[in-house]
């Protein structure tokens, strides 16, 4: 594995933002697919388990065989780990304080819930109540977007004008469920910001191939 760095993920998972700061920051890693949700394949999912007994994506697992999990932790610790890439605010810079709070509201507020979103018999067994829930869920992240869009002055980048792993890590979580075009309305502020992450040229490829948008998604 180049540099001994591994990265556990999927397309379409957590493990998007973490390839696009990696990309960036151009740290060489070894990447293995790792689709647990994949009930026709449970081979694919349990590869994760080396790595994560949650059997949950994104997994980082260092050189020193130390592994890193939850998203928001390992966007973190690239940033501070690769200074040079000035992908967050340091520690002592005003903005660092913003930065430590969105960066853990986006991983607890919003992205805990797909873990109910995308298997509602997780908590609720009867069938019958799965679409209500399922309703609720997407009703709270939007709510949950709209509060952060409402808190948050952005210039270029949430955060002002240097691009941060935070601004990585919105711009692939907005394109889960409700999708773009919902999250255009309730996040405004954020959308602009987004829409600039996609665009970016040196990111082009890795969207295109891991986390591509879809008819209507943008609405």
């Amino acid at each position: 594995m180049a540099n001994g760095i591994t990265l556990y993920g999927a397309r379409g998972s957590g493990a998007v933002p973490v390839k696009a700061a990696l990309t960036l920051l151009e740290v060489p890693y070894s990447l293995v697919d790792a689709y647990t949700w994949d009930h026709d394949d449970p081979a694919s999912g349990d590869q994760v388990l080396k790595a994560n007994p949650m059997r949950q994506v994104p997994a980082l697992v260092l050189p020193s065989g130390e592994t890193i999990t939850e998203s928001a932790a390992i966007l973190i610790w690239l940033a501070e780990t690769y200074p040079p890439g000035r992908l967050a605010p340091p520690p002592g810079d005003p903005k660092r304080a913003q930065f430590l709070r969105w960066m853990t509201f986006v991983s607890s507020a919003i992205y805990s819930l797909y873990w109910v979103k995308d298997d509602p018999a997780r908590l609720v067994p009867d069938p019958a109540g799965h679409s209500a829930l399922e309703e609720r869920v997407l009703n709270r992240i939007s709510d949950c977007w709209g509060i952060m869009d409402s808190q948050v002055e952005p210039g270029r980048y949430i955060l002002g004008d240097d691009l941060s792993v935070l601004d990585l890590y919105v711009a692939a979580v907005s394109r889960f469920r409700p999708r773009r075009s919902r999250f255009y309305e309730v996040a405004p502020k954020m959308g602009a910001v987004v829409r600039r992450v996609d665009i970016d040229p040196r990111l082009h490829a890795l969207w295109k191939d891991r986390m591509g948008f879809h008819e209507g998604w943008e609405g």
